[in-house]
This record gives structure tokens, sequence and C-alpha cells, in this order.
């Protein structure tokens, strides 16, 4: 039987409205936040794994409820809720059911600890959107860059027990792809693969050189922006920003003065697992305070007008494209994929 997707609570399009009219007044509008940096993989590519602590060193559930609390006095936020692996916190449901209390919340995982009733539980908490993280299409490959066999086989079954927890199906369900020189030509293979499972698909370009980023991981070296939004206009479940993809080739040939300034630490910024407040997941060494020792908006204030951060071109990461297609009001081109394509429900 085919389960056909639910309407939007009252609560969704609440969330909705508010995002869209803190996004409209210029906002901050988007947290990365990291519940943990402890993981079950050894991706090359990362670093936060090797640097993870202790739980009872990590923000606890109270924490959450302040921040959510002070969240929800700047706006309704987009918050992505990341690691290391956020299910490896035996509290991960309880986190997610306060930060989506108000907010807009998507939730990453490699997928290894998603079972039939995790699945449930995480839609039930009111996350808006999962994604899976899947680098190749041959499944030995992105075993062999996660250190862990059966890594692609738990993540594609992940994947499907994500779809049909979900209140709307595979539009609130994606594969997130790491884009590198190495797999770049498995994208179109990779999006083959979704398509077929009946889930969305984003990508991020790799950062080699945001602060302690793993080795592993090369660059692409060929132009890939043309490439990318043919597939754009071919695949109606690649779910990313055209202005994101359209930055790629500036970025990868160090053509950076051509690029936007960042909105990092103005309307996006980064919190870590124990409560560090800086402008970016890539600059997570420009700590400007931390919430469990004053108010959100005092380090948010202190970190707004960065002179380090306007001239930074660190990274083109698509945490990075969501705040430039939308920032400062956002481009016509941002709103038309917001309300069209990238809609959850």
């Amino acid at each position: 039987m085919v389960r056909l997707p639910t309407l939007p609570t009252l609560r969704d399009l609440r969330k909705d409205a508010g995002f869209a009219l803190g996004v409209a007044r210029a906002r901050p509008f988007q947290l990365l936040l990291q519940v943990t940096n402890r993981c079950n993989m050894t991706c090359d590519f990362c670093d936060f794994w090797p640097n993870g602590v202790a739980p009872r060193l990590e923000l606890q559930v109270d924490d959450f409820r302040r921040l959510e609390d002070q969240l929800a006095q700047l706006g309704t936020m987009f918050i992505s809720v990341e690691g290391g692996e956020p299910l490896v916190r035996k509290d991960i449901v309880e986190i997610l059911t306060v930060l989506s209390r108000r907010h807009v919340t998507c939730l990453y995982t490699n997928g290894w600890f998603v079972t039939p009733e995790l699945a449930r539980a995480i839609f039930a908490a009111g996350v808006t959107q999962v994604g899976v993280s899947i680098d190749y299409a041959d499944a030995a490959a992105h075993d062999r860059r996660r250190g862990l066999e059966g890594a692609a086989a738990r993540a594609w079954r992940a994947v499907e027990l994500l779809r049909a927890a979900a209140p709307s199906g595979g539009k609130q369900v994606h594969v997130m792809t790491v884009l590198m020189d190495d797999n770049r030509h498995d994208l179109e293979r990779l999006l083959q693969q979704s398509e077929a499972a009946g889930v969305g698909h984003w990508i991020t370009l790799v950062s080699v050189s945001g602060y302690r980023r793993g080795a592993g991981g090369a660059m692409p070296t060929a132009a890939q922006s043309e490439e990318l939004l043919a597939l754009h206009r071919r695949y109606r479940h690649f779910r990313v920003f055209r202005d994101y993809l359209a930055g790629i080739d500036a970025f990868t040939a160090g053509d950076t003065a051509s690029l936007p300034t960042c909105h990092a630490g103005d309307q996006s910024f980064n919190i870590d697992h124990v409560g560090g407040v800086a402008p970016c997941i890539e600059r997570i060494d420009w700590v400007a305070g931390n919430i469990k020792d004053e108010p959100l908006d005092a380090i948010l204030g202190r970190m707004r007008g960065d002179a380090r951060v306007a001239a930074c071109q660190r990274c083109w990461t698509v945490c990075r494209g969501f705040a430039q297609a939308l920032g400062e009001r956002g481009t016509p081109r941002g709103w038309i994929d917001l309300v069209g394509r990238m809609r959850s429900r």
C-alpha cells in the first residue's frame, strides 16, 4: 500500500512562515549545531571524531532548552543538527523535541543507528528534514572512505526507514554527498539511486582549509558548475540552491574575489558540542563566547562585524551556500528555489 503524505500541521505552517519572515527582515536565520563530536566512523576528510569529549562534558538537554528559548527571541531558525554522529547520543530524541518546538530542524546522520522505532521517534519529535550521508555510488568505495564495512548498506537502509516514517515521505528525507575530486563522476549515478529511493539529494563541496580539517578528500580539479546546473535541471529531486552550484567553479579555481562577502557571524553562526559560539563550522577556533556562560544575543552582538569574517573565503560548503542564497533578504533565484524545489512538506 502506498502511504499518502500528510498535510502540514498548523505548527509546521507557523514555523515556515516565521522562517520566511526572518529571512525577509534580514534577521539571523541559520544555526549549525554540533550536538556531539563523537562518531562511530572515521572519515578522513573530517576532524570531529578524533576530538570528541565525554558525554557529561557535552551540552545537556537543559542547555538546549535555554538555547531554544534564546533562538526564538531572534526568530524562527533553520537549525542543522550535526555531529560527529548525532545518534550516538542517548538523549537525541529529547534534544530534537526541544529544538523543533519553534524552529525548522534538519538532522544529519550517517544512518548506522537508524531503526524503524528511532525513525518514527525522530519525526514525532518535530524534525522537518533528515539527511543521510552517502558519498559514492559504489558501496565499497563509500565504506572505505567511512572506515567501516557495511556503512553504505546501513545508510541506504536508513533512507528507506526514514522515508517510511516521515509524514511527507521522501520530501522530508535526502541523501547528502560531499563532492570531492574522486567522486565527482559518481554524482549522476548517485542522483539516480536517490531518485529510485524516492528521496531528495543535496551536495556540499568538501572543505580542505577549515580549522583542523582532515587530510583526506581533495577538491575537484575540473570545472563543475555547468554540469551541476544541468543535473539540477534534469533531476527535480536535486534540492540545492542554484546560486550555490553556480559559485563552485569560482571557488575551486581560486577566484574568491568574485564571490560575495560571507554572511557567517551575522545571519548564520555555529555552536559546537560544548557550547562555543563561532561564525561558522570552518572557523570553530574563532570562539566569541559560550552559551553556558552568557546570553546568546550578547555573544552574537560581539561577533557581528568581525573583520576576519568579512575577509574570509576559506570554504564554499552548502551551509555557506544556504546563507548566500538567502542572506540580505535573499536573491530572486534563491527564493524561487526555497519555495519550490526545497520545500519539505
